[in-house]
């Protein structure tokens, strides 16, 4: 029995395809990939190619809007699916949502939250996530969704600059210790804002959970915060998928849905 796995971002569709629902620990995923919005229409093909028949049940989260959804609904449908597209609760999974409208949370934040108590229960946890924005997420040892910042990432930063000075159209650079031209400069300070950020609610986790927490990194563009970050930390690639698994455990998503029957 195989699940199919959808993280349907600001910018990218990631999909992913794992044997089973474990209720208990997170299955990497078999195969996985992701593409642009523009290619969504691409995803019934690519996912039939990767997966073969085996497909049994979807679940997913949506942050793009109602129309990015609706076209990737379509492709599910020519794989004789439907999605279960999740969304942010007062409580899944071991996870309490402290957001004020728990409702208002983000669907992948969420997800991420949960993936991070399935790998490490019992932790605190500080997840940052570094897409198209930036998110940075408290999870308390007991469960409790403390809350979290959100702020630009690297594309966003660079577009703020270009359209607010003259001159700065310049290629992406590199993370330098002491930066000596310009693309490495914009690189190099988006990179020290955003692990500026991390250190500062790391140390707020730890003082009020009275405890080292662990840092779980993840997002598309994670590799470019990596070495900037300045705290020891795990690398998760689908950290959200994690949490999508285990939502689909809880809901009985991949039992309860019959096999597929492929349409071209």
């Amino acid at each position: 029995m195989a699940l199919l796995l959808l993280d349907l971002g600001n910018t990218r569709l990631k999909w992913g395809v794992c044997a089973c629902a474990p209720e208990d620990a997170p299955t990497p995923a078999a195969a996985h990939g992701a593409m642009p919005l523009e290619s969504i229409e691409t995803l019934a093909e690519t996912v039939r190619v990767h997966a073969g028949a085996g497909l049994r049940a979807a679940v997913g989260c949506a942050v793009a809007g109602a129309v990015a959804t609706m076209r990737a609904e379509a492709q599910l449908a020519r794989l004789g699916l439907r999605c279960h597209w999740i969304h942010s609760l007062p409580q899944q999974c071991g996870v309490r949502n402290g957001y004020t409208t728990p409702s208002m949370l983000g669907a992948d934040r969420w997800a991420a939250l949960v993936g991070a108590r399935r790998r490490h229960p019992g932790q605190a946890v500080l997840i940052i996530s570094v897409g198209t924005a930036v998110t940075i997420d408290c999870l308390a040892a007991d469960g409790r969704f403390l809350g979290g910042v959100i702020l630009p990432g690297f594309g966003l930063m660079l577009r703020a600059l270009e359209m607010g000075t003259a001159g700065l159209k310049v290629p992406e650079g590199e993370l330098r210790e002491f930066p000596n031209n310009t693309s490495d400069a914009l690189m190099t300070g988006g990179a020290l804002a955003i692990a500026g950020a991390a250190r500062q609610m790391h140390e707020r986790l730890g003082r009020v959970e009275q405890r080292t927490p662990l840092v779980l990194l993840t997002g598309g563009a994670a590799p470019k915060l990596d070495l900037a970050l300045g705290l020891v930390h795990e690398t998760v690639e689908h950290l959200v998928f994690d949490g999508l698994q285990g939502i689909a455990a809880e809901l009985g998503l991949a039992s309860a849905l019959r096999a597929p029957s492929y349409k071209t």
